[in-house]
């Protein structure tokens, strides 16, 4: 292989090229820039680039591993490599870890120690040169101030479109954001669900000052179910109340109405016992023949909750172990969110000629993620909102 190689002299101008102004990511960064440095000396050349570690990075955001290699590193993690020990193979499982781990890292340490470190990033910068650099795609973005600290984080289908919203703005938070802004940073989700919850996530873990408003209660409403005297189920909407468990969550009571009468057609349910009609005796639909009489107690209450659970099984994810199966960042790529006995565990990525059929490896690539009522209140609105959406169950 090295037979027929380019010797280094003749590569290293590419290399002060590729490098210049950039920081240089390794895994175990300290032997590659120790090799780059010493290789330039003879050149009569002084190299000095800023590095980052992946070894030192997986260490501090993924504790207490067996082994830090890169080989055991990416296989433990479910990262997918090819042509290992050769550069590109090992430059390409680099760069797929360290994409991982920037994920992992919440509270956005390496960026904001990134940006403190340059100065020429924090210099009354254009919006328009801003608007410029960001994508047409989906995900989250963080506004930061000169100093790097994050000022405000959001989530769009199209951060480019959203991010010029913000500086086009005249709005007193618009005003406030365009005066404080340095820079952009943001993460492609490819799922608007995962944008949805990292933006709740992410803005708990950092405070932003121009979050406040979003830091309020997503929901106000929940629908409950109880059993009457006569077996049937029932349904009520009602305040949500974090004391009680719910099948799913609202913005307010009309969505919830809505949502219940659209149940009642998929399902053949009753209006009256669906808390939607109060009324002594049958209910409106039993007078057209579209009830089957559970309102007067004439069909048969397990027949009727049969339908009723299959209602509740597709919009409550309670005691459910399923993964959500959804769009990634790039066309070869989907995103999986993690459900474990109920409980929201996190979200990863993986790419599609790798099939999900480990639950080990899964969780192994999960970025965990606090599982709360907003969490659960975004999740249900999604699948909610896209019937379509791949579940996994195990």
């Amino acid at each position: 292989m090295l037979k027929n190689a380019p010797k280094f002299y003749e590569v290293a101008k590419r290399i002060v090229e590729i490098t210049e102004g950039c920081v240089v990511v390794a895994h175990n960064a300290q032997f590659d820039n120790r090799i780059l440095t010493t290789e330039f000396e003879r050149l009569g050349f002084e190299f000095d680039r800023e590095t980052l570690c992946t070894v030192e990075l997986a260490k501090t955001l993924i504790p207490d591993l067996p082994s830090y290699s890169l080989g055991k590193l990416v296989r433990s993690l479910g990262i997918p490599v090819t042509d290992r020990h050769r550069a590109s193979g090992d430059a390409l499982a680099t760069v797929k870890l360290f994409k991982l781990l920037l994920s992992k890292d919440v509270e956005k340490t390496i960026i904001k120690a990134f940006l403190r470190k340059h100065p020429k990033l924090q210099l009354e910068p254009k919006l328009t040169e801003i608007i410029a650099r960001m994508p047409s795609e989906t995900g989250v973005y963080y506004i930061h101030n000169k100093e790097g600290n994050i000022i405000y984080i959001g989530k769009s289908k199209n951060i480019k479109k959203r991010i010029n919203q913000h500086f086009t703005g005249t709005d007193r938070k618009s005003k406030k954001i365009q005066l404080k802004v340095a820079t952009v940073t943001y993460d492609v989700t490819g799922s608007e669900l995962i944008a949805l919850l990292k933006e709740s996530h992410e803005i708990k873990q950092n405070k932003p000052l121009f979050n406040r408003a979003l830091r309020k209660t997503l929901f106000s409403h929940a629908l409950y179910n109880t059993t009457d005297a006569n077996g049937y189920i029932n349904f009520t909407i009602d305040i949500a109340d974090g004391r009680k468990k719910s099948i799913t969550t609202f913005s307010n009571r009309q969505s919830a109405k809505d949502f219940l009468h659209r149940a009642v057609e998929t399902y053949s349910l009753c209006l009256k016992l669906s808390g939607l009609e109060k009324t002594r005796t049958s209910c409106f639909k039993y007078e057209l023949k579209e009830c089957e009489g559970a309102c007067i107690s004439k069909e048969d209450t397990a027949l009727y909750n049969e339908r009723v659970h299959q209602f509740i099984e597709k919009y409550s994810y309670k005691d459910q172990n399923m993964i959500i199966i959804d769009r990634g960042r790039v066309i070869d790529e989907r995103s999986a969110i993690l459900i474990e006995n109920g409980v929201f565990k996190g979200y990863g990525f993986y790419e599609l000629n790798h099939q999900l059929n480990n639950i080990d490896i899964l969780k192994s690539i999960i970025i965990p993620m606090e599982n709360n009522r907003h969490t659960q209140h975004i999740i249900q609105s999604y699948l909610r909102k896209n019937k379509r959406l791949k579940k996994l169950k195990f």
